[in-house]
């Protein structure tokens, strides 16, 4: 399934899941620590060439992940707009973001 591969899990957090390997950084949901702290994250799945593990709901095992900055993302315009009544709103959202990078799947 996850030929040439090295062991790659599946974590859950901010609502969301992501598939990761040791060193990848990534951007999740912001995340009430500073920076430099290591998190822990539970495994819902992991994968070393043909095995394969899934835990229901997770398996126990753990992925050790550092934060590397916060931030805030690109400005996303949203326009309201109706038409024949004189209406047209424009507001701009920045969500914020926590960068972390894995450091260890066990």
């Amino acid at each position: 399934m996850f030929k040439n591969m090295s062991k790659i899990a599946v974590i859950k957090t901010g609502g969301k899941q992501y598939k990761v390997t040791q060193g990848s950084v990534l951007k999740v949901e912001k995340l009430d620590a500073e920076a430099g702290a290591i998190l822990k994250f539970e495994t819902l799945l992991t994968a070393e060439g043909e095995d394969v593990k899934i835990g229901k709901p997770s398996l126990g095992e753990i992925v050790e992940a550092k934060i590397v900055e916060h931030g805030r993302a690109d400005k996303v315009s949203v326009v309201k707009y109706k038409n024949k009544t004189r209406y047209k709103r424009n507001v701009g959202h920045r969500q914020p973001y926590t960068k972390i990078e894995i450091a260890t799947i066990a």
